[in-house]
């Protein structure tokens, strides 16, 4: 087992347990955790952290899923990430180099190092540092919503997501619309007697597809991606129903943005503004590489954590891809990046 040789209430006799590290992670990569589906997850780290010493809380999201918070004493600084994933699910493989596998960098990997982090900073006799995993990052970050109504007074909170082991100087927001229109079917012989509702979204999407978009002199220029189309029965039937779900990463408040949208889409189809997730801009910090991503964390619905931070091994270039992996190099980096920033961190005067 991972976990053998531990006992609760004792710390690890060594730092970095390399093959531990390496083992952790492909043990999380090779459980399904796809959004919806991280319950085994869940109760796989509520048994291994417990094993570490920590006090495991499994928090109630919805249907079975939980959020997971470990803790000695009541933390200061809290390290976070995700256990769920995009499907389809991948299971671990690696090489000399690379770890592979579903979650790889986004985010089983970065998980493992946190965990790794916090044994070595337990070992130190560091008490004050905590664990909170969440469900459901990748779609509406309803683990992170939940958790944020029962935060546990902590002064920063360092999220993992793949940044190449930098810090995050500031990340864009999410906008998600979902569409449909809806038509009449008639057979395609006689089109005239319908009327067709994909042909009303695409020239519903390509008003969309020319909506200027805002530019930020940190986050660079928005932008959409149409990311599903369905509809149509058959391609002898004139389609009475599709749907679309467009996704566009923010650079400022999605206000103007969804005023507009709604503008131009009133009366020509049916529209939800699912998911509005604003951009955060960070500070850095002396001593660490900084760079600014366009990808959104679950930082923007943790406001009651701390003042946020965002670091974690991997390149986001292959999350989501069927080549996804983390450098093993990386993960190891990624452990001393994080008992490092913890440091730092606690090293300030405590906030009244």
């Amino acid at each position: 087992m991972i976990a053998r040789g531990f006992r609760r209430g004792h710390a690890p006799s060594a730092p970095i347990r390399v093959m531990e590290l390496f083992e952790l992670a492909k043990t999380l990569i090779n459980l399904d955790s796809v959004t919806g589906e991280e319950r085994r997850c869940a109760e796989f780290l509520r048994g291994y952290l417990a094993e570490m010493g920590f006090h495991v809380e499994l928090q109630p999201v919805e249907g079975g899923r939980a959020n997971v918070l470990a803790f000695l004493d009541p933390p200061r600084v809290v390290l976070s990430t995700h256990m769920d994933t995009v499907p389809p699910y991948v299971p671990a493989s690696e090489d000399d180099q690379f770890i592979y596998g579903r979650g790889s960098c986004d985010a089983k990997g970065i998980l493992a190092a946190q965990i790794e982090a916090a044994r070595r900073l337990m070992q130190s006799g560091e008490r004050r540092v905590g664990l909170v995993f969440l469900v459901g990052e990748e779609t509406l970050s309803d683990g992170a919503r939940v958790a944020n109504q029962h935060a546990l007074g902590s002064e920063f909170i360092i999220n993992g997501e793949p940044t190449d082991n930098k810090l995050a100087r500031g990340c864009k927001g999410i906008l998600r619309v979902d569409l449909k229109a809806r038509g009449r079917m008639a057979h395609s012989a006689y089109p005239h007697l319908g009327e067709s509702a994909i042909e009303k979204l695409l020239d519903v999407l390509n008003d969309l597809r020319r909506l200027p978009l805002a530019q930020h002199p940190v986050l660079g220029p928005a932008t959409m991606n149409i990311g599903v189309i369905q509809g149509g029965r058959a391609a002898n039937v004139v389609p009475d129903e599709a749907i679309a779900q467009i996704l566009f990463r923010t650079v400022e408040d999605s206000g103007r943005l969804e005023q507009e949208i709604a503008r131009r889409l009133d009366g020509r189809c049916e529209f939800e503004f699912v998911r509005s997730t604003p951009p955060l801009m960070m500070e850095p910090l002396d001593g660490f590489e900084t760079e600014v991503v366009a990808f959104t964390t679950d930082l923007p619905n943790l406001t009651r954590w701390g003042r946020p931070l965002l670091l974690g091994p991997g390149s986001i270039d292959v999350a989501h891809t069927a080549q996804e992996r983390v450098r093993k190099a990386d993960l190891l980096r990624a452990v001393e990046l994080y008992v490092r920033l913890v440091r730092e961190l606690l090293s300030r005067p405590a906030q009244a």
